[in-house]
């Protein structure tokens, strides 16, 4: 079983998971200013993405723009990578390609220290992408344990590029903001994903 066959019901069964649903849990994170010219392209890019209408689009004119300025936010100490395969349990159905995995350490060649999993919501639903992201998170933590990294929380995203929604996986809690964050706020998005990357959400 992929990550991509879960249901956020299955997996929070499956793995014996609480979970705790409130609307702005990351509204805590103050906003992060940007670059002048990270706003201009988004401005350019974010309404072409949305003209062309595909998944393809979104992710690449505005998802990775954000995470490629996430990356030189940390001067290169945090690597991206995008349609990744992250096989980490067979048996347990933790297998499959990934669409975005953030990782703590600077190496780019693999997946060393995952932290944050992005999934690009199908047909603009982001919360029919939840179990597929929590499953991503849960193969996160359970890389992480294998390896021995001690990262005390794991973080999901849904998004469409337009609209991003956050989760967080401390133990066996997962936390689901149910507000919508949007684009058209990058700043806000932004602080989102550096306090992630901070470990204070």
């Amino acid at each position: 079983m992929a990550y991509s066959n879960y249901s956020l019901k299955r997996v929070v069964q499956q793995f014996g998971l609480s979970l705790s649903e409130q609307r702005g849990a990351f509204n805590v994170v103050a906003p992060c200013t940007l670059p002048e010219s990270l706003l201009i392209r988004l401005a350019e890019k974010v309404p072409l993405a949305v003209a062309i209408n595909t998944e393809k689009a979104r992710s690449e004119l505005i998802v990775a723009e954000m995470l490629f300025e996430l990356r030189q936010h940390f001067h290169q100490r945090i690597s991206f990578f995008s349609g990744v395969e992250f096989d980490v349990d067979r048996e347990a159905g933790l297998t499959g390609f990934c669409d975005f995995l953030v990782s703590l350490s600077p190496q780019q060649l693999f997946v060393t220290a995952p932290v944050i999993a992005i999934v690009e919501a199908k047909n603009d639903n982001l919360p029919a992408a939840f179990g597929q992201c929590l499953a991503e998170m849960v193969g996160a933590q359970r890389f992480n344990q294998n390896e021995g990294n001690t990262i005390e929380s794991l973080y999901g995203v849904v998004t469409s590029g337009v609209d991003w929604m956050f989760l967080r996986l401390q133990g066996t809690t997962v936390t689901i903001d149910l507000g919508e964050y949007g684009i058209d706020q990058p700043e806000r998005v932004f602080g989102i994903l550096v306090g992630m990357i901070e470990q204070r959400v």
